[in-house]
């Protein structure tokens, strides 16, 4: 028991459960010093108890043959002079409840002659030449049935003698026994205290502490020797880890500052960097603006020159005018383009319905492309979709789109444009794709920026495709490039289908 109660003491020291009650270390090892002395001390608690037992069984063992031998020689030297009336006397004043309880004279035959007591254990007969004795059990209790043979061969007497019980006796004994482990065991478990709170627990709260100040900024280990070596070198390896933990923070301070300098250069590096970006971009702008206006703008003048001459027909007057028509048209096309690419995003898509269909957009576009010269030997493949859902833009919002991109197509394609509307999971993905030479390298990081063009001068502004991503991230969508099946570009427009209702 006690060899059990010590291993499921101990497995509940180092289970979670002990650990999350976080007992302190004194009564941890207070609890494993008690079961070790239960477990040294019980024992020693049975053995002697046994011991003791066993001792004063014997003794009252021996106490009742002596005192058998003694009462059955003074009825033996008795006999011989009294008679059977003073014998039965005799017998009866020898009774008594804690020592003899029955007792018998035998004649020289070996028959009962005289008998006092409980005779029901005596032998009704004896034979025996030797004195004999064994234990008996009776009505009050254990007792030792001796037969005393006469010397002089004329008889026997026989007796029971009570022994009593077998722990009568041995319980005073054993309570001192177990009173002096108790407090022995006590004693150990207050000495055992009071040196681990000296020598370990005191100690390990000192350390305890002056980590807690090191924690809260102490720039020392402000903390004595302890007595114990192992404590000594706990101390020791404390204050080298803090020392060390110093050095480390000073370092990493000035790593911290320097990071933080090189991020002050890198920000205004940056900023300088958008600075320059944004002035060219603004550059590249103001060409490209006086580039597209400043053409027609000069071909209006030299039209207008040549119409203050009087003497100029009025055929030739006409086509001037119709000329320069045409060129304020340009620039008023120019101006459009740049207006719709300024002009906000929530401000593009307010004044317009919330969904369109994507297959009725491009039948309108395909039919107002279809008369256009350029497309003479060139085929238009559209292909949708069954089942495909209203996209989240207006309707001429992306009528303007496909116009750009199939305008666009028509430029570079050699002779076949192809134009593919899908759903992807909740978006619609509308990709127009064409034979041509594709996009060159250099440019497709800025094709989508103003004014960025693979056209030649003249035939386009830069403007459309970053018009064309404006309207597409205004209705939450994206536009990009990817590889064309055909050989050439392929423009993806992804844009949210329409919620099922």
């Amino acid at each position: 028991m006690p060899y059990h109660s010590a291993g499921a003491l101990a497995q509940f020291v180092g289970s979670d459960y002990g650990r999350r009650v976080r007992l302190g270390i004194r009564l941890q090892i207070l609890l494993l010093l008690g079961a070790l002395l239960a477990i040294g001390f019980v024992p020693l608690y049975l053995a002697v108890a046994r011991l003791t037992e066993a001792s004063l069984t014997s003794a009252r063992r021996d106490y009742a043959r002596d005192l058998g031998r003694a009462v059955a020689s003074q009825v033996l030297e008795a006999r011989a002079t009294r008679r059977a009336e003073d014998l039965s006397s005799l017998l009866e004043a020898q009774l008594s409840d804690a020592g003899v309880t029955a007792i018998a004279v035998y004649d020289g035959a070996g028959t009962q002659a005289v008998a006092a007591g409980s005779v029901a254990n005596l032998p009704p007969s004896v034979t025996a030449q030797q004195e004999s004795s064994r234990r008996v059990a009776t009505a009050r209790g254990s007792a030792l049935l001796i037969v005393v043979p006469d010397h002089r061969g004329s008889g026997a007497v026989a007796l029971t003698v009570s022994v009593g019980a077998p722990a009568t006796g041995a319980s005073a004994l054993v309570q001192l026994v177990a009173l002096y482990t108790a407090v022995v065991a006590l004693a150990l478990l207050f000495l055992a205290y009071v040196a681990m709170t000296r020598l370990v627990v005191r100690p390990v709260e000192d350390v305890s502490r002056a980590a807690g100040r090191v924690a809260a900024g102490a720039r020392e280990l402000d903390l004595g020797t302890p007595a114990a070596r192992e404590l000594a070198d706990l101390t020791d390896s404390l204050r080298e880890m803090t020392a060390k933990l110093l050095r480390d923070e000073q370092a990493l301070r000035a790593k911290v500052e320097e990071l933080e300098l090189a991020k002050r250069e890198l920000e205004n590096a940056q900023e300088s960097m958008v600075r320059s970006e944004r002035l060219a971009s603004v550059g590249r702008l103001a060409a490209g603006v006086a580039h597209e206006i400043g053409n027609p703008i000069a071909a209006i003048l030299g039209f207008e020159e040549l119409l203050l001459a009087d003497d100029l027909p009025e055929g030739e007057r006409r086509d001037f005018l119709l000329r320069m028509r045409s060129e304020t048209e340009r620039v008023n096309r120019v101006l459009r383009d740049l207006l719709d690419f300024a002009r906000p995003p929530r401000a593009l898509a307010t004044d317009l319905p919330a969904y369109a269909s994507a297959q009725e957009a491009c039948d309108v576009v395909a039919g107002l492309l279809k008369p256009q010269k350029k497309l003479q030997g060139l085929s238009l493949e559209t292909r949708f979709e069954a089942g495909l859902p209203e996209v989240a833009i207006g309707g001429e919002r992306l009528q303007q789109v496909l116009l750009n991109l199939i305008m666009n197509a028509v430029d570079a394609a050699k002779s076949a444009i192809e134009v593919d509307v899908r759903r992807d999971g909740e978006s619609v993905v509308i990709s127009v794709a064409d034979d041509g030479p594709g996009v060159a390298a250099e440019i497709r990081e800025r094709l989508f920026e103003p004014f960025a063009t693979t056209k030649e001068v003249g035939r386009g502004t830069g403007l459309g495709l970053a018009v064309c991503r404006g309207l597409v991230e205004a209705a939450s969508g994206s536009i990009a490039l990817r590889d064309s099946s055909l050989g050439g570009a392929c423009f993806e427009v992804r844009l949210p289908a329409r919620p099922e209702e």
